[in-house]
């Protein structure tokens, strides 16, 4: 495999961010594992911010004095954009027709037809256009997902997938409409993204509110139910004014349930045990006694860790160079992208309309 050199428009956290995965060899928590990308390596960066080009010079990189720069250099293969939502397509678009291959962050566009139009000029170009849906990678998804691939608590009927903070909006782009802000298109990117990889079938219904409760100007929080052609459900939300949060994962099953509290992963899994017994200690309360909520014995359900499951983020631009080289399709597919990006705007549809709409 050749070495391939890159060079970044935006060199901001998540620029930066990418710039420590492959040339310092940085993982989790910034260790260095030695691993790293032997064929691909940042040389240059360019930004409006003079302080992030004093950064790019003192970390090695050349800071070039313009995007045209930077896309007129012959020793740069490869673009990554990483600017604000509401440029990705003028700068992907540029980068492409300068004879680069693009790596774009997400939201890649602010529509479908923005996305179109870039995935159009990438193939007229003939130059590989990819999105960087890192959260793909996330352990505690890929965690769920093992669950029900395996079907470790038999037939899965709903899945609810959460990400709660209690800061409101940063005051940056992800605040401003015009930039592509709120949190459908900021973290709904990711969650509904991982929903669609997690369940192979159609989405029927999409059922959605928006709110708004700190940002009256984009949505900071948001609740989507999606309905399976197989029946699961799935819950996405994402919530900005929440001081206690909910898990970040909740699956049931016939056989059992399954919850990751956080990133972090910690969890469990509890499923039946004995299925010819269904033993139960009455709860009493001030208000009288029950037998249907009252929980299981112990005779009758078992707990059990959640399997293990590892993943390297890495392996996303080793499957980007290895579709460079042709020996591979890219592992985030271009189709798999715009069906995300219309899946937003049918929940953005059904918020407006204030009722479930059809998606696919």
């Amino acid at each position: 495999m050749k070495n391939y050199s890159m060079a970044i428009i935006g060199l901001g956290g998540m620029g930066n961010w990418h710039r420590e995965l492959i040339n310092e060899k940085t993982w989790f928590g910034g260790k260095l594992d030695g691993k790293g990308l032997d064929n691909l390596k940042v040389t240059g960066s360019f930004d409006i911010a003079e302080a992030r080009q004093e950064f790019a010079i003192k970390n090695g990189l050349k800071a070039y004095n313009s995007m045209e720069d930077l896309l007129g250099d012959p020793t740069v293969d490869i673009v990554l954009v990483t600017v604000p939502n509401d440029l990705h397509k003028p700068f992907v678009i540029k980068a492409l027709e300068a004879g680069k291959h693009v790596v774009c962050e997400k939201p890649v566009a602010l529509n479908s037809k923005e996305l179109q139009k870039m995935i159009d000029t990438s193939r007229k170009a003939g130059k590989v256009f990819a999105v960087h849906q890192n959260r793909r990678w996330d352990e505690d998804y890929l965690t769920i997902k093992k669950i029900y691939e395996y079907k470790l608590l038999g037939d899965v009927f709903r899945i609810e997938s959460r990400v709660h903070g209690s800061r409101g909006i940063p005051s940056d782009w992800r605040g401003d409409p015009k930039q592509g802000g709120g949190m459908v298109l900021d973290w709904g990117v990711h969650i509904l993204d991982q929903a669609l990889q997690m369940i192979y079938g159609k989405v029927t219904k999409v059922y959605a509110t928006l709110t708004n409760v700190t940002n009256e100007l984009v949505d900071d929080g948001f609740y989507a139910e999606l309905t399976f052609d197989n029946g699961i459900v799935y819950l996405a939300e994402v919530g900005t004014s929440n001081f206690i949060t909910l898990p970040r994962w909740y699956i049931l099953g016939r056989d059992g349930t399954a919850m990751i509290e956080d990133f972090s992963g910690k969890g469990k899994i509890v499923r039946i045990k004995d299925y010819s017994k269904n033993d139960a200690v009455p709860i009493r309360t001030a208000a009288g006694l029950t037998k249907t909520m009252a929980p299981r014995t112990d005779k009758t359900i078992k707990e059990e860790a959640l399997p293990s499951v590892k993943s390297d983020i890495r392996d996303f631009y080793r499957n980007y160079l290895a579709v460079l080289e042709g020996k591979e399709k890219l592992l985030v597919s271009l189709d798999s992208v715009m069906r995300t990006m219309k899946l937003m705007e049918a929940i953005f549809q059904s918020a407006r309309k204030g009722k479930p709409v059809k998606f696919e």
